[in-house]
């Protein structure tokens, strides 16, 4: 799927793949939709909710693109009752982008917008079973110098009628400055 080209690229970085990363707008909505469906054990969400994060969540979610095609996508929140935690909903990363440290790469660069200016912690379920995840983020906490803990959040029979495997809650924090990664 190819996205639409922007004549106006607001915080565009780039990797040392040469993938671009940036806030989403919502014409990536389609990409983030089928780039997520591509990447199991994610739940793929609505095309809606897809375009939610696309737009009304653009400043602290992020796209990768290589030749203007989506490879990694990245939602994110402040929760209002929360303001200096950044909850990580959803890290996809394309099968051909994989093993280059994209999902790192797009947890910095969302870090360091001003819209995560005074974000001291950063916090993300992840299923006991996804192995990437759980690398991934340790892989940051380490990178960040911060503590990693973990709770169950929701539990697989009294919050997901047995369905689904417990999410597990990880905190990440106190967000140190970056280091190279």
């Amino acid at each position: 799927m190819r996205l639409a080209q922007h004549s106006i690229r607001p915080n565009v970085t780039r990797s040392p793949s040469d993938i671009q990363l940036r806030p989403p707008v919502a014409t990536d909505g389609r990409a983030v939709h089928a780039l997520i469906a591509a990447c199991p054990p994610l739940d793929p969400n609505s095309l809606y909710c897809n375009l939610l994060q696309c737009s009304h969540f653009a400043p602290t979610c992020s796209i990768a693109l290589s030749d203007d095609r989506a490879v990694g996508f990245v939602s994110a929140y402040r929760p209002p009752e929360a303001p200096g935690t950044l909850f990580i909903w959803q890290v996809a990363v394309a099968a051909e982008a994989r093993g280059r440290g994209l999902g790192k790469q797009m947890l910095s660069e969302i870090l360091r917008r001003p819209s995560c200016a005074g974000v001291t912690e950063l916090q993300t379920t992840i299923t006991p079973s996804n192995r990437a995840s759980w690398a991934l983020f340790g892989s940051f906490a380490r990178d960040m110098a911060a503590t990693l803990t973990s709770r169950t959040f929701f539990d697989r029979h009294a919050h997901l009628d047995g369905r689904h495997e417990s999410e597990i809650l990880v905190a990440i924090g106190p967000l140190h400055r970056r280091r190279n990664h």
